[in-house]
């Protein structure tokens, strides 16, 4: 082989491997995507959860209050 076959297979080598790399960030870009709406979705969730968390509380501890002061 002289330099320019081996400089030819090295540019494959280097095209193949930039195909790959560009597929798999393409993967890689669809995932970050669904795993930031499913985040979205679980905070939702817990913002939910905490709002319930003290609405309780607050009315658990107003009833307490009232019932104590009569």
């Amino acid at each position: 082989m002289n330099v320019e076959q081996i400089a030819l297979a090295a540019l494959e080598q280097i095209a193949k491997h930039e195909k790959e790399c560009g597929e798999r960030w393409a993967e890689a870009t669809v995932e970050l995507r669904e795993l930031k709406e499913a985040t979205k979705n679980h905070a939702k969730r817990w913002e939910k959860l905490a709002w319930f968390v003290i609405a309780t509380t607050i009315s658990c501890t107003t009833t307490v209050l009232t019932y104590s002061l009569y």
